[in-house]
């Protein structure tokens, strides 16, 4: 329960949002639902004036239909049984004379009668409006289909309505109807929403699905009707109860619930308990408000990768208008806009490294603002979604952490899967450096190549997170593929094998963390997979200035033997080795320079380390860190270096 708990939490701690029509970066619109209300899309808008007299009517193109509308308990989950929604809603429901015009309906259901009686006694009861009033008084009159066919917003004929467009109709009267361009069923299917003019002209624009004095209208009225109390168990308190539990949580047709026990017959095997109520109540306030908090931050801050939902969030006190914190799954550049220049670092020696160590300061500070914004008992939490069938959905992951130690794991997973990283552009789309962890998403696309499906990415999102979140190892499948790929360049593009380089340094860096790799170059490190790490880099640079020079664009031979390199590094160097003689006679001083770096090298070597004993990740650190040191170098520098012989 303490799922639900916080969820609630939340919605209380932003009920200054609810009903606020917000935009998130997508440009997906999104909204606190008020407690019984959902989101409906509609299809036809009817404008009345203050007593109920229609004044227009227009058809709503896609993607402006979206409407907050009241609901009941039963309303919100119906399938196919006839239960009318509160005041908006489909046609046979909301028109009288739905029959009339050729609609179907079962025998023994009455949806028209039953929404009217509905809508009847909200307007009749203390808490009614003069708004819905408006509505009542028009839609009590059974002509809404007539008054739609006269304005020109349904098609019928021989006054019933047309069911689908057709080639003949087509032909008969010219272009679409706009109404068949809105829905995606029939006419039949069509949801009406109603908007009711303001009196006054300074507040003709408020909407009645956006007006918060109707929203709290229908609460006070609507909770009034539920009677039935049993103990609640997330609030600990005698509160009306519903076994009933909201869907469309990740989107607007998604029919999984969190919450469901609908199976009274059959083989389900229900262990200590004979009946849902055995397992737990939970109060109708609390469902309403914590599935409402869990739709609005999931439309406003969560990821969806194949269905599975990637949401982190945190409290909010104090008038902060936030509930965001980093997410684990992302890097720094995406969630914080973290860059680096070298320069800029360069002039900080006083901070020893100064790569490694400005980034870990502009990381801190970065974090320190997010700390800023929520007070110290507050805690962040982290949770995953995914629905294994169209009707059920689970809790895959789910963290409750104070936000000390949340900021303390994330800056941590940042100062210790870190590397120099730039395979991100900015706005303008220039590319930019950043140093710190690499996306889970990622890491799965330099773990199973540029065309991973998003199910195997959204499993290693998922595997990655105890590794951020909890402090757990990085699984040693998920680092030995991303060795094993990032080891064969020719299997990708260069582009995208630099990119899985820089990644899978991160993933090595964090791997052998004890060791304390850096960008810069070590050079007094020992470690023989480092070491022909090193060796395979200078051959690499190497050739490349002379294929760069001639404008060959071929790859390097060290580039082509890496995964060769990798497997039996001593026999791959020698053949490496022998090929990149003639490049180093092209070159003159400049090759008698690298050939003092090779030499030194291999001096380096322990003798049994000098062996064709496969090589582990931290080749690739070598390789990264002795390529990146080359390039750093001014070529009057290399021309200027004087050999020993």
């Amino acid at each position: 329960m303490t799922w639900l708990l916080d969820l609630y939490k939340t919605y209380e701690e932003n009920e200054d949002q609810v009903g606020k029509i917000e935009f998130n970066r997508f440009e997906q619109e999104y909204v606190l639902l008020p407690e019984a209300h959902t989101y409906q899309t509609a299809h036809v808008e009817i404008t009345l004036d203050s007593v109920g007299k229609l004044f227009s009517a227009r058809v709503l193109e896609k993607g402006t239909g979206n409407t907050v509308i009241p609901c009941t308990i039963d309303s919100s989950t119906r399938s196919s049984a006839p239960v009318p929604h509160a005041l908006h809603d489909n046609l046979q429901y909301v028109a009288g004379d739905y029959e009339a015009f050729g609609g179907k309906i079962k025998a023994g259901n009455h949806p028209y009668q039953d929404y009217l009686g509905n809508l009847k006694a909200w307007c009749e009861s203390e808490d009614r409006h003069p708004k819905v009033v408006a509505i009542y008084n028009y839609v009590k009159k059974g002509q809404l289909i007539a008054d739609l066919t006269e304005h020109g917003i349904l098609f019928s004929l021989d006054h019933k309505l047309v069911s689908k467009w057709n080639k003949d109709l087509e032909n008969e009267y010219g272009d679409k109807s706009e109404i068949f361009k809105a829905l995606v069923g029939d006419q039949f299917s069509t949801f009406v929403r109603f908007n009711v003019l303001n009196p006054d002209p300074q507040k003709r624009t408020e909407k009645v699905w956006e007006d918060s004095s109707v929203f709290e209208s229908y609460v006070h009225y609507y909770e009034k009707q539920l009677t039935d109390k049993e103990l609640c168990y997330v609030t600990g308190k005698k509160l009306p109860s519903t076994e009933k539990h909201p869907s469309k949580i990740r989107y607007g047709g998604d029919m999984a619930k969190l919450i469901s026990g609908n199976d009274s017959s059959g083989f389900t095997f229900r262990g200590r308990f004979s009946n849902k109520e055995d397992v737990a109540t939970i109060s109708y306030d609390v469902s309403q408000k914590a599935h409402n908090a869990l739709k609005w931050l999931i439309t406003k801050q969560g990821k969806v990768i194949d269905g599975r939902v990637f949401l982190t969030w945190g409290s909010r006190h104090d008038g902060n208008e936030t509930v965001e914190v980093p997410s684990p799954s992302e890097d720094l550049f995406t969630e914080l806009g973290l860059t680096f220049t070298e320069t800029e670092a360069e002039t900080k020696k006083d901070l020893g490294d100064p790569t490694h160590q400005y980034f870990a300061k502009e990381l801190q500070k970065a974090l320190a603002g997010y700390r800023g914004n929520l007070q110290h008992q507050d805690n962040v939490y982290v949770m995953l979604l995914d629905a294994a069938t169209p009707g059920r959905m689970s809790i895959v992951y789910y963290r409750s952490i104070e936000k000390e130690l949340y900021f303390e794991r994330i800056q941590n997973w940042h100062n210790t899967c870190w590397w120099r990283h730039s395979f991100r552009k900015n706005k303008d789309g220039e590319r930019v450096t950043f140093y710190g962890a690499p996306a889970t998403r990622d890491i799965a696309g330099a773990a199973y190549g540029p065309n991973v499906s998003d199910k195997l990415t959204k499993n290693l999102m998922e595997r990655m997170l105890p590794c951020i979140v909890d402090g757990k190892k990085i699984p040693l499948d998920i680092v030995n593929s991303i060795l094993n790929r990032t080891s064969n360049p020719l299997s990708v593009e260069k582009w995208e094998w630099e990119k899985n380089l820089s990644i899978a340094c991160a993933i090595m860096h964090k791997h052998y963390e004890k060791e304390e790799f850096t960008v810069p170059l070590d050079k007094n490190q020992k470690d023989r997979n480092y070491l022909f790490g090193r060796l395979l880099a200078v051959a690499d640079v190497l050739e490349n200035r002379v294929l760069t020079q001639e404008n060959a664009g071929r790859s390097t031979n060290a580039f082509r033997y890496m995964n060769a390199f990798s497997k039996h590094p001593l026999t791959t160097w020698r053949i490496i080795q022998e090929s990149i003689a003639p490049y180093q006679v092209k070159l003159g001083a400049k090759g008698i320079y690298y050939k003092a770096i090779i030499d030194e090298i291999g001096n380096s070597f322990e003798f049994e380390g000098y062996s064709d004993k496969a090589l582990n990740g931290k080749f690739l650190l070598g390789y990264y860190s002795q390529r990146y040191d080359l390039y750093q170098k001014k070529e009057d520098k290399i021309e200027n270096t004087k050999v020993e012989e």
